[in-house]
């Protein structure tokens, strides 16, 4: 008696399933590595490029009247032009010296308030409080107050830019101090470091990232103070362009000064990141995928 045995339809199922999940992944990988081949400054200046081309296609269209916002095409006619006769760049000189010396004054005094008060106890008692007070004044609010007090020239805007860098900067600082692992701190001591010691090589390390952010921060609220600064009795600077063409209603010269103020902030923005990888490279961070 012959036993005729079936095909095993089972296993010529599994090994068309196996052969079907193979090539769906290899069109994944492919397609993936297809993506990252698109060189990713393309894939980030690509948005601000498609804004640029709607922009101009609605004022072409006219959809976006001339007197409301200008076009892209007359806006870069006209930062030639301010270019050109020297207006733009010596406004964008006073309006730099203005920040650098108000990140300054503002970063030194915020640094010295946080290490003040998150090494020192007493310290925390006399400054903290103080600070948080303070800080929750808007320092838009003290433009009449600095103007009673330093008049119409310089010393106020420098004065509005520093209050501004001072607390955000402070209240970084101070939350890396006390964020430092207690557990490195017993390291460093079972180490023999003296106190000194552990501020030096455990705790200012250990604060440095909360710093590094804070300083980025800090840089947005200068530009912010500025142009609030620049507002108030200016005869220089990018604020007073602003202020001239408010007056006589140029759009096209108020958009070249908003442009001007966002690429010096972006500009400051990527020196404190280049500086950032510098000094934290013994920290691994995550890049994204």
């Amino acid at each position: 008696m012959s036993i005729s045995h079936a095909p095993p339809e089972n296993a010529q199922i599994e090994e068309i399933s196996q052969e079907r999940r193979s090539v769906e992944l290899e069109r994944l990988a492919s397609s993936s590595t297809r993506r990252t081949r698109v060189p990713r400054w393309l894939r980030r200046t690509s948005g601000p490029l498609l804004l640029l081309v709607l922009w101009q296609l609605l004022t072409s269209a006219g959809v976006l009247k001339a007197d409301v916002l200008a076009s892209p095409g007359t806006i870069a006619s006209v930062a030639g032009d301010l270019l050109s006769d020297g207006q733009l760049t010596s406004a964008m000189g006073v309006s730099l010296q203005r920040v650098a010396v108000g990140l300054l004054l503002g970063a030194v005094l915020g640094t010295v308030l946080a290490l003040v008060s998150g090494l020192f106890r007493v310290g925390e008692d006399l400054v903290d409080a103080s600070v948080q007070m303070l800080r929750t004044v808007p320092f838009v609010g003290l433009i009449p107050l600095f103007i009673i007090w330093f008049g119409i020239g310089e010393a106020p805007k420098v004065a509005i830019i520093t209050m501004g860098v001072t607390f955000p900067l402070y209240l970084n600082v101070y939350a890396g101090i006390r964020g430092v692992d207690s557990q490195l701190i017993e390291a460093g001591q079972s180490l023999g470091l003296s106190r000194w010691g552990l501020v030096r090589h455990v705790v200012l390390p250990g604060a440095l990232p909360g710093a590094m952010t804070g300083l980025r921060y800090s840089l947005g609220v200068a530009w912010l103070a500025l142009v609030f600064a620049e507002q108030v009795n200016a005869d220089s600077g990018i604020g007073f362009l602003m202020v001239q063409a408010r007056d006589f209603l140029r759009t096209d010269v108020i958009v070249v000064c908003l442009i001007v103020y966002a690429f010096l902030g972006l500009l400051a923005d990527f020196v404190v990141r280049t500086l950032e990888r510098l000094l934290l490279q013994w920290r691994p961070t995550f890049t994204g995928q």
